[in-house]
């Protein structure tokens, strides 16, 4: 497993990761939770959990089950889709690189042990005592950065802004319950449409644009949770493409990566 590279996590900015990796010549597996809270499903290989496959930019990841499985779809050039949410395949992987791209805003588990070479995207990890290596997640100037000595900015709770709109262009829980679907990801709202409900309360979109990111339908949600997400520069076409945010990320893992493996070498 020498070019094989285990990333925990499969939203969309871990897919970006995954991708880049991928069509770099390494062999990955994806390890994601039993019910994804992914927001942009349409690019992100954790819907393969919902699926059983899903393609990006002409990279197809599946569902696997077991070691062999994984086995298998490596061979066939895609990319295994594994549920193990505590990483307890890692040791029996024994990949040459773990990335933790989780992007939980803390360090779920992940330790420098886990792998000879451990990178972790975003704040909640140290390089140089947790990790090897933190990717700067922040957008701005120094996002896709590679830190080996310190720690990412910390997390501001406010949205990345796109077109002047932040937080007005995020949708939210508006109760606990499950969330019921109305719209799909790729049509075109208008500020006050509903989105879906919660327990019979609309869900409403705050501004106009194109709907990029939904949860799955029926997923189990909390007040005040992103469960959304729309576009107010109304291109459709981003909505099946990798982002430019997650591009730059898988840049700096990328880098780190090769980087590492020089320095060991």
């Amino acid at each position: 497993m020498k070019k094989t590279i285990v990333i925990r996590g499969g939203g969309d900015i871990a897919s970006g990761i995954a991708h880049r990796l991928k069509s770099s010549g390494f062999d990955v597996i994806i390890l994601e939770v039993l019910k994804p809270t992914v927001i942009r499903r349409t690019v992100a290989f954790a819907n393969a959990v919902f699926e059983g496959k899903m393609t990006v930019e002409n990279i197809t990841a599946r569902l696997a089950g077991s070691l062999d499985e994984i086995k298998q779809i490596i061979s066939s050039g895609q990319i295994p889709v594994v549920i193990d949410p505590e990483g307890e395949t890692i040791s029996r992987l024994k990949p040459r690189i773990l990335v933790d791209s989780i992007l939980a805003k803390k360090n779920t588990g992940t330790t420098k042990n886990m792998a000879p070479i451990v990178i972790a995207v975003g704040p909640g990890f140290t390089a140089g005592v947790d990790v090897h290596a933190v990717v700067e997640s922040k957008r701005g100037h120094y996002l896709g950065s590679v830190i080996y000595s310190g720690r990412a900015f910390a997390d501001t709770g406010i949205p990345g802004e796109i077109k002047g709109y932040s937080e007005q262009r995020i949708i939210r829980a508006c109760d606990s319950g499950i969330m019921l679907n109305q719209r799909h990801i790729g049509e075109l709202v208008l500020a006050g449409d509903v989105i879906g409900t919660i327990n019979g309360n609309d869900v409403t979109a705050q501004i106009n644009g194109v709907l990029r990111g939904l949860i799955q339908n029926g997923s189990d949600v909390y007040k005040g949770m992103k469960i959304g997400d729309v576009d107010p520069r109304g291109e459709v076409d981003y909505c099946s493409s990798i982002s430019d945010k997650a591009r730059a990320i898988a840049g700096g893992v990328l880098e780190a990566a090769l980087s590492l493996e020089s320095k060991m070498r």
